[in-house]
């Protein structure tokens, strides 16, 4: 046998035992020994394994004698087994608890197989070179080769346990009956399959109000993404304009919008286009424009209108500041040999200033269609969601998905079809982000 598959077999079974017994790597052999030793401590400081062992627990429960790992897996599956506020179990704690240690045993899985590769190429190497590696020499050529990794690891720890640990319990949530009828301790969730997603396309109240409140989520992210970058578009060029007095000033008052916060200004919009108390409808009726008050926030139509004009307000100077930064780089040689050559403005526009400016901005473009399909907050501060449709379940006229998801968790405690929805929105935008960066010719380059 060769000491490749020897030290592999050695650390398989004990944990750093085929670098030391075979690479003679003691330092790192005895720290990969020490990783493992304090995995089963845990394990055996937590539960009451060894007193199993030694005959004193004749009825074994993992609910009550397992270690962490064993207790939360047990958990994990069964999400208790008594209910009651005082004594009983707490399904959502016992899933969270679940999660971070599988999470821990996945690291430490990756960790037990590096370990036995790790054995196995010293092993190799002394073979083909005949060469003892010491562990001061492994530690310079990691800390040589592989340092950028070293440092990133405890970033890519946290990230897994702060990022991607709240995203696995919403996507396990949609998996169970965790609703306001089934809220711990006093009652217990249990796991229910894909029930939530059937009822979701196939009860006709859901089904109904999913699919019209994704058409208009659609609808506002397209409209929403594409009249701002376009509005931006035309102030900045208008302003880049040797034609154009006073740039900087208006450069300054076409950015207040952007500046002031939006919060702020969407509060303002909502008592100025009040259908009741509002004063622009009583400024449309003084002047004459019309006979009655416009119903702004009121009207489903013309709510939706509203809140695409105030998104424009609002979206337009960020666009107007990037394009901006753009034509300014661009080569003026650029334009006046389409000039030479007998190019109109339109055709310079179509040949040459779209395109550059596109192909610059098309990142930042793509973000905000994103940011637009999950934009929570200019309709939750602006309408609310409303006004309210009765075909709708739980849901108004002007509600998006990300706001539906908010009134369903906060207001009815129906996290399990929130989690639902969030898992749908999710591949609804992953997907469309994946295939526009995939197709964008500023990525291709990167």
């Amino acid at each position: 046998m060769n000491k490749g598959i020897k030290a592999a077999i050695l650390s398989a079974l004990v944990w750093g035992s085929g670098q030391i017994l075979v690479g003679r790597q003691r330092i790192k052999g005895l720290m990969i020994f020490l990783i493992q030793a304090l995995c089963v401590g845990i394990e055996l400081y937590t539960g009451y394994w060894i007193e199993y062992l030694m005959g004193k627990v004749p009825h074994f429960n993992l609910k009550i004698y397992g270690g962490y790992f064993t207790k939360a897996l047990w958990g994990f599956v069964t999400l208790g087994e008594t209910p009651g506020a005082r004594n009983g179990d707490h399904s959502i704690v016992l899933l969270i608890n679940g999660i971070i240690a599988i999470l821990l045993l996945v690291l430490i899985l990756a960790f037990y197989i590096w370990n036995i590769i790790d054995a196995y190429h010293t092993g190799k190497r002394i073979d083909e070179t005949g060469r003892y590696i010491s562990s001061k020499e492994y530690l310079q050529h990691v800390t040589s080769k592989f340092f950028p990794y070293l440092i990133l690891t405890p970033i890519i720890i946290g990230i897994l346990f702060i990022v991607v640990m709240p995203i696995l319990f919403s996507f396990i949530t949609a998996f169970t009956n965790y609703n306001k009828n089934h809220l711990p301790p006093a009652n217990l969730v249990d796991w229910v399959g894909i029930s939530n997603f059937v009822k979701l396309f196939k009860v006709p109240v859901w089904s109904s109000t999913f699919f019209s409140i994704l058409g208009w989520n659609i609808i506002w992210a397209v409209v929403a993404t594409f009249s701002t970058y376009f509005l931006g578009m035309f102030q900045a060029i208008i302003i880049n304009s040797k034609y154009a007095k006073f740039k900087s000033f208006f450069r300054a008052i076409l950015i207040l919008p952007w500046a002031i916060p939006q919060l702020i200004t969407l509060l303002v919009f909502k008592n100025l286009l009040n259908g009741q108390f509002g004063p622009v409808a009583q400024m449309l009726i003084d002047i004459g424009l019309t006979d009655y008050k416009i119903p702004f926030l009121s009207d489903p139509f013309i709510a939706k209108i509203t809140i695409i004009m105030v998104n424009l307000w609002l979206g337009f100077p960020m666009f107007m500041v990037m394009i901006q930064g753009v034509l300014a780089n661009i080569d003026t040689g650029l334009y006046e040999a389409a000039r030479i050559d007998g190019a109109n403005s339109l055709q310079i526009f179509r040949g040459i200033t779209f395109p550059l400016v596109f192909k610059a901005t098309a990142p930042l473009f793509i973000m905000n269609l994103a940011s637009n399909f999950n934009g929570f907050g200019i309709i939750y501060f602006l309408t609310e969601g409303k006004p309210v449709n009765p075909n709708y379940h739980l849901a108004g006229d002007t509600d998006i998905l990300i706001s539906w998801i908010y009134k369903l968790t906060l207001n009815e405690r129906m996290y399990d079809m929130a989690a639902v929805m969030c898992i749908i929105l999710f591949i609804v935008v992953g997907v469309a982000s994946f295939y526009n960066f995939k197709h964008t010719q500023s990525f291709k380059e990167v």
